[in-house]
């Protein structure tokens, strides 16, 4: 019995994206080779604790599992039956507590089963292992003790979390200085992303944001969230490298470790694509959308459950498009699939007139048929309920005032006339204008000035309490030029107040789609090595790597793959009036290539990682797709949670306390 990693590659071969390494290390490399060579029981059961539940829920589907010879899945802590006969596989984190259980499931006389194989979430303590060797009358029983290093949870392709919903509060509100919480969060949050690593064997170039580290004042524990991070993670890192077999000696990737103060516009602005409009104006719990469908029997309707994912096809073509495109793409794929799709020719004519042989066509496209039309028209209904919020609630005017308030061309004048003219509007909504406002004009917010303007946008007094936490996530720039009375100084690279520059020459676009997240251009930066030293630094200095001449050449692909591929967006009758074509400027395209997956990943380059203390958005999900395709790099994304606009405004709200 020995305690090693299990041995997997990620390099060379058919190239895999992040998320199928991850599925193919838990199906193949753990249930797979879990077995006794005893051919009397090929099946198995599996035992997971509340966070290895989660991973293996990220990754992998039921059916995936029990084809794997699985015949059972139990939970650690809840009363088993014994079953002698079969072998059992525990995925589990070394934790004291399991180990007991453990232990009290295979000590004794009578086993609760065969043989056990068990495998350990991340890192195990020498303490833990000594104490099951302990035990000689199960360490006979174990036909394997390894440790997988994956905890953490893929959430689609090229994304991860660390599950730590409560990051911001727990490591920027008033009561994270000195707390237990404030340690907990850093270290389970550093252990998981280095999983990440250690799964996928890949030794980064560690940078992150430094923030209020110049020297010109005291930095706060806030400040210091994204360095903390980064020292936590490489001490990881430097274990693993000696710990785990074939692990890369030399720097593989880049890793970047920013928090959610790098930009404060992204997580409230209107994302005007498909997939952020879903989470942020239709009510979905997770990526579970409910669809009524009509009775077979009849009756009253009933309700179905679709999950808004990858293995959906159409999702994956429409997720990133503007919402006026991805409408129009649907309105034209449902008119095809009518016209060339036999039943449905059939199902439009009268029965009387059908012969015996185009009966039988119908019968036997129908199957395929009932599917393609379920997905279709599933997300015709969505993108319609979408357009309908976008016009029933005057969203188009609201996000036209937002962008050009961060793109400095709309000022004070422009949102008191939107707040008195559009009293009506969402609560939710006026709130996110006025905190865009906010980091525009701080100097708007000194004194009283902010309780008058809430007056005007007729918000309720606690709602002045978002805004004020922002200071929370701006830390030492705030507090070291002003005293007093509250008053918000953020740090932004602002001319006549913008907080985002055109970007000049991209192609042409549809409207409210000139928007763009500070992450797509600090990737870019990362990507071409021109990371600015005043503000980031790096844990350890670029190894190696690709020569100098096979990084242009590499740079020059990437500047010449993409472009002159998009579909020119196309104006129709079906197109709302809102959403026609802009021909002006635009850095939030509607990049085909990046709604439908269609990346060849053959020639990728070095892969970069990014991770997100306090929450990531929708748009810079999309972001992360859309360079993964102009940068041939596969760029995966990390954070301690998705959030939504109005997830992430509950969590600002409590960063004061009650």
């Amino acid at each position: 019995m020995s305690c090693t990693d299990s041995d997997p590659s990620s390099h060379g071969g058919e190239y895999k994206n992040f998320r199928q390494i991850s599925r193919d290390r838990l199906l193949h490399e753990m249930l797979k080779s879990s077995s006794s060579g005893d051919s009397r029981s090929s099946w198995k059961v599996l035992i997971m604790d509340k966070v290895t539940l989660k991973v293996m829920s990220a990754s992998c589907k039921m059916t995936d599992i029990t084809d794997q010879g699985i015949s059972l899945v139990e939970d650690l802590f809840k009363r088993r039956q014994p079953m002698p006969s079969m072998d059992v596989i525990y995925f589990i984190q070394p934790i004291k507590e399991n180990i007991v259980m453990f232990l009290s499931d295979m000590s004794g006389r009578e086993p609760l089963y065969r043989k056990a194989f068990i495998y350990f979430s991340c890192s195990t303590p020498k303490e833990l292992i000594t104490h099951i060797k302990s035990d000689m009358s199960v360490v006979p029983r174990i036909g394997a003790l390894r440790e997988m290093n994956l905890e953490y949870f893929p959430i689609e392709s090229q994304a991860f979390t660390t599950d730590h919903d409560r990051a911001l509060q727990d490591l920027y509100s008033q009561a994270a200085e000195n707390s237990r919480q404030f340690d907990v969060c850093m270290n389970t949050m550093a252990s998981r992303i280095a999983t990440v690593f250690a799964s996928l064997k890949e030794f980064p170039v560690v940078w992150y944001r430094s923030k209020g580290m110049d020297g010109s004042s005291a930095a706060t524990l806030r400040d210091l969230v994204p360095v903390k991070l980064a020292s936590a993670v490489w001490n990881c890192i430097t274990m693993y490298k000696t710990t785990i077999p074939n692990f890369p000696q030399t720097e593989t990737c880049e890793f970047l470790i920013v928090d959610r103060s790098v930009d404060l516009i992204a997580p409230i602005i209107h994302e005007w694509t498909y997939d952020a409009m879903c989470h942020d104006l239709l009510d979905l719990e997770g990526n579970k959308y409910v669809q009524e469908v009509p009775s077979k029997s009849g009756g009253e309707p009933q309700k179905k459950e679709f999950l808004l994912e990858d293995h959906d096809p159409v999702w994956l073509e429409m997720r990133h498009l503007h919402i006026a495109e991805a409408s129009e793409r649907l309105s034209d794929k449902m008119q095809n699939f009518m016209s060339k799709n036999k039943a449905a020719q059939l199902q439009q004519r009268d029965g009387n007139e059908l012969s015996t042989r185009e009966i039988q066509k119908m019968v036997q496209s129908l199957p395929a048929y009932n599917e393609q039309m379920e997905k279709l028209s599933l997300h015709v209904e969505i993108a319609g309920k979408i357009n309908e919020i976008v016009r029933d609630e005057g969203l188009r005017d609201l996000g036209q005032l937002e962008q050009d308030l961060v793109f400095g061309d709309a000022g004070t004048k422009e949102v008191l006339h939107y707040l008195r003219t559009y009293q009506g509007t969402d609560s939710e909504y006026k709130l996110r204008l006025v905190m865009i406002y906010a980091m525009v004009y701080p100097e708007k917010f000194e004194g009283d000035k902010a309780t008058k303007l809430m007056q005007v946008a007729k918000l309720p007094p606690e709602d002045i309490k978002v805004i004020q936490n922002m200071k929370f996530l701006e830390g030492t720039k705030i507090r070291k030029k002003h005293h007093g009375s509250f008053s918000l100084k953020f740090d932004s690279q602002k001319r006549h107040h913008a907080l985002r520059k055109d970007k000049r020459g991209e192609e042409e676009t549809w409207q409210l789609s000139r928007f763009y997240p500070i992450l797509e251009d600090l990737l870019e930066k990362l990507s071409n090595h021109e990371m600015p030293k005043d503000e980031y630094q790096c844990m350890n200095g670029p190894g190696p790597g690709p020569s100098s001449q096979s990084r242009s050449t590499q740079d020059a692909s990437a500047k010449s793959g993409p472009t002159g591929n998009h579909p020119h967006s196309r104006r129709s009758r079906r197109t709302a009036t809102w959403a026609k074509q802009n021909s002006s400027v635009g850095g939030n395209s509607s990049d085909s290539t990046v709604g439908h997956t269609t990346t060849d990943f053959k020639n990728m380059g070095r892969r970069i990682f990014v991770f997100i203390v306090g929450g990531a958005t929708r748009s810079e999900l999309r972001v992360c797709h859309k360079l993964t395709a102009k940068l041939k790099r596969e760029v995966v994304l990390g954070s301690t949670s998705i959030d939504d606009p109005p997830q992430y405004i509950s969590k600002v709200k409590m960063l004061s306390g009650s």
